[in-house]
């Protein structure tokens, strides 16, 4: 199964969200997932990041996340990228309530069922300025801050993370 992980949110004063995300210090999505044979909710939260990449057991290939059921034991795969396009999240379209893909998943034996913003920051630049804000936390699905260069209160609110299915895909 194909999914992209999309956001939209209401940008006050800013624009060009998007995870923080180096080889340095990678972004750790952090999911809850259930499995696909069982449909039983795993108990932890699991985090992957697109610079991690594990052995399959049994398999030549690897995935971002190798998953094995506490239940009944069914094995998955997850395999995450960031949007080719390196889509943000701009101003304009908060104002239009776009939803933009941050994240391609391609996943086998397990589904996502939330995304969870709490291990890793985002960063956006002032919509009048050259100011950049990184270590921006969504963790509560807002953020506020204030832009010295431009004199102006800044944030992002109303932050609404979702799964959309993707068909015909090829990764």
């Amino acid at each position: 199964m194909s999914y992209s992980l999309v956001v939209s949110a209401d940008l006050d004063n800013v624009t060009d969200m998007m995870p923080l995300n180096t080889p340095e210090a990678p972004f750790e999505f952090t999911f809850r997932v259930k499995c696909t044979t069982c449909q039983e909710v795993h108990g932890k939260e699991i985090t992957i990041n697109t610079f991690e990449a594990h052995d399959i057991s049994g398999s030549r290939g690897s995935a971002s996340l190798v998953f094995k059921c506490s239940f009944c034991g069914s094995r998955g795969t997850k395999n995450i990228s960031i949007t080719p396009t390196n889509l943000k999240l701009t101003n304009d379209d908060s104002q239009r309530h776009k939803q933009i893909p941050f994240l391609d998943i391609n996943s086998r034996g397990c589904e996502i069922i939330q995304f969870i913003p709490a291990n890793g920051y985002f960063t956006c630049s002032g919509l009048d300025s050259s100011t950049t804000f990184d270590e921006i936390d969504l963790a509560d699905d807002e953020w506020y801050d204030y832009d010295d260069n431009s004199s102006n209160e800044v944030s992002i609110t109303n932050v609404k993370w979702d799964f959309i299915r993707v068909k015909g895909r090829k990764y």
